[in-house]
């Protein structure tokens, strides 16, 4: 045995992976210039998704950051990302407000 081999436990695929996993070897093969072209569009793809958002400077009253700093580490996340999070959720309409928040 290799003393570079890594033992892993078998990976519990669901079905949709394991639809994905059975099918893998049936997909065609591109051609060379179809694979290039695939190659660069997926690392578009993925520059893309990783990138991060804009930075902005905000004032914020500081009795309201204390309260929003005390709900995000209710909710279990760094304030900045509380933040965020609101901002994303109003932005595309799924902002829900818990009335418990606002009270006090």
């Amino acid at each position: 045995m290799n003393k570079n081999t890594i033992h892993r436990k078998p990976i519990k695929l669901d079905t949709y992976e394991q639809e994905l996993e059975d099918n893998f070897e049936k997909s065609p093969s591109l051609k060379a210039d179809e694979e290039e072209n695939t190659i660069n569009l997926l690392k578009v793809a993925a520059k893309n998704y990783q990138r991060k958002g804009k930075r902005i400077t905000i004032r914020v009253y500081d009795n309201d950051l204390e309260k929003i700093k005390a709900i995000a580490a209710e909710e279990g996340l760094p304030y900045q990302t509380f933040i965020t999070s609101i901002l994303h959720k109003l932005s595309t309409g799924n902002l829900r407000i818990n009335n418990s928040y606002l009270s006090g």
